[in-house]
């Protein structure tokens, strides 16, 4: 680092030096400047207590608690010349300490500071300024997991940068600040550089852990879906099998939120789905020429009212212009993720499924045998 001299048009070099070296201490000098200067991080802060040690069933102290604009406490711990192995270690403790505090807990916090170490002052008022509202009772502070960590040291070892890059990645807010002190002729500077994540590198690193975070949730619930599936089938093709269904006697419980089992017409199929809100039998008319499935389709709804009459109910006829297949169904709302529901569930599909097939089979049959022949009008 240089000073410029403008009278000599010269560049002075500054000495770097070690806190040790010029006898500094980590709380009586770093913390003091720190908390007097929060805005040398990089950002508004307001500092609520010094060397807190307000934790149940232990003594350990954090250097500083702060707030953010936001209402996010911020755990700032200050190391000098190195940052130590158990920097991290320390700071999530006490970030996890500090995750429960509630407002009102807050608010006594800062007024403790404000009385101790500031002469005084309304600890509500000084939050309003700060966060920028009218009442306190408009914004939440500390909410969720949204708290952060500050690291603060003139050289921080490979364990923890290392840790804090993992941190990061898993949507932990973590800085790291490295502070180098410089004297030139009798005057002492403080260089405070942001090293973790380097503010360019910032917004793509939340924008990436937010994704990530994204990702993960999606495959969360795939996985939860996956598995609610399976034990559901498990338990519905066991009540078919007890009922005498012998459609899908071969069938074994699977991921998916279907099971299929043939009419005796190609690629014909009953099916049985399984949804987050409903159940539903239906016969998905799917062979590989749209024009064939049409026909099908077309043939059965001239017998839609014989065949609505031997199954019992209306039926929802989908010819589905826009796509090759079409479909007929009969389905029933449900909250099919409440397995208390499963039971009932089970019994309705093998009590419709059966009225279903013996609705369909013989006008299937006969359809089938007509367009094998050949006599079919639309081909």
């Amino acid at each position: 680092m240089f000073r410029v001299d403008l009278g000599q048009n010269r560049l002075a070099r500054l000495t770097q030096k070690r806190f040790f070296d010029l006898n500094l201490r980590e709380r009586e000098h770093l913390q003091e400047w720190l908390a007097n200067q929060p805005d040398a991080l990089g950002e508004e802060l307001l500092i609520i207590q010094k060397e807190f040690d307000g934790f149940e069933e232990t003594r350990e102290r954090l250097d500083l608690l702060a707030l953010d604009k936001d209402g996010n406490l911020v755990v700032i711990e200050n190391k000098l010349d190195d940052s130590g192995r158990d920097v991290t270690w320390q700071a999530l403790k006490y970030t996890a300490y500090v995750s429960s505090l509630k407002k009102t807990q807050i608010v006594d916090i800062y007024q403790q500071y404000l009385d101790r170490f500031c002469d005084g002052g309304n600890a509500v008022i000084r939050l309003c300024d700060f966060l920028e509202v009218e009442d306190l009772a408009e914004v939440s502070l500390n909410r969720d997991n949204d708290q952060r960590m500050f690291f603060i040291a003139a050289h921080f070892r490979r364990e923890v940068t290392a840790t804090a890059l993992w941190l990061l990645s898993r949507g932990i807010q973590v800085k790291c600040f490295k502070v180098t002190p410089f004297t030139l002729d009798q005057e002492l500077i403080i260089d405070i550089q942001q090293i973790i994540p380097t503010p360019e590198a910032a917004d793509f690193m939340i924008s990436m852990s937010s994704k990530d975070g994204e990702e993960k949730a999606a495959q969360d619930t795939q996985k939860l879906r996956h598995k609610l599936r399976k034990e559901f089938w498990g338990q519905a093709l066991a009540k078919l099998r007890a009922d005498g269904v012998a459609l899908y006697q071969n069938v074994s419980p699977g991921q998916d939120h279907w099971v299929s089992a043939g009419s005796g017409v190609s690629s014909c199929v009953y099916s049985l789905i399984f949804a987050r809100d409903e159940i539903r039998v239906e016969l998905s008319i799917q062979r590989g020429e749209a024009v064939e499935n049409k026909w099908f389709f077309d043939h059965l709804v001239v017998e839609k009212d014989t065949i609505e009459d031997a199954f019992g109910s209306p039926l929802d006829w989908r010819r589905m212009d826009e796509r090759k297949a079409s479909r007929i169904i009969f389905a029933e709302p449900v909250d099919g993720y409440d397995r208390a529901n499963w039971p009932g569930m089970a019994a309705w599909l093998s009590d419709n499924v059966r009225k279903f097939e013996a609705a369909f089979k013989e006008p299937l049959a006969r359809l089938n045998r007509q367009f094998r022949s050949g006599h079919s009008e639309a081909l």
